[in-house]
């Protein structure tokens, strides 16, 4: 489990093909202080196993399905990532429960910049509409974040300086896909919901 709140921002090293799978080599410094082999770390908002724990790097397989339903197929060499290790019992949850399961692929539509801030603008699949609400949390590239705006076809999120500095958002650029994750609380919520209405 995480908590949306990114600790580095990270360079991939290398992907290597493996078949219908990757491995990835991620350069990191803070999230390896600590780390061991098979220890959690969310890489752009999906939960990957480490391998090969170094001071300054670690590895992970990324399966096929992972591949698919995220954007780290894309990755290659040098690509930006945001980087956090899993919870422990004595962290803040400063973010929201994330939980690194990606549920679909989002595009980044553009960004306003307000001088001090940013709005930036986000399409969704309509298979994930109905976790989505106003003043509600949004996992985006791991990012816990809150929608500032909702519409049918996208959300808004107003993004401050520190998240802009310290995330992989300063280098997307419009059509760009994101990772996207809902509030797990509110699938509880519906699958109670449905489970109250069959009996």
């Amino acid at each position: 489990m995480f908590t949306g709140i990114i600790e580095e921002l990270g360079r991939v090293r290398s992907v290597e093909k493996r078949g219908d799978d990757a491995r990835i080599v991620i350069a990191a410094h803070t999230v390896t202080e600590g780390s061991h082999n098979g220890d959690s770390i969310s890489v752009n908002g999906v939960c990957l196993t480490a391998l090969d724990v170094k001071p300054d790097s670690f590895a992970a397989d990324v399966s096929k399905e992972t591949l698919f339903r995220s954007t780290l197929g894309s990755l290659k060499e040098s690509s930006p990532v945001n980087l956090e290790r899993a919870v422990t019992p004595a962290t803040r949850l400063g973010g929201h429960i994330v939980q690194g399961h990606v549920d679909a692929r989002g595009k980044f539509l553009g960004s306003e910049d307000h001088g001090e801030s940013w709005t930036f603008r986000f399409a969704y699949p309509k298979e994930i509409a109905r976790y989505l609400v106003f003043k509600g949390s949004v996992a985006v590239e791991g990012i816990s974040l809150t929608i500032a705006n909702l519409t049918d076809d996208y959300f808004e999120i107003a993004i401050i300086p520190r998240t802009f500095e310290v995330t992989n958002f300063s280098q997307l650029k419009p059509d760009d896909d994101v990772n996207l994750e809902v509030d797990v609380i509110a699938k509880y919520v519906e699958r109670i919901l449905i489970d109250q209405n069959r009996q």
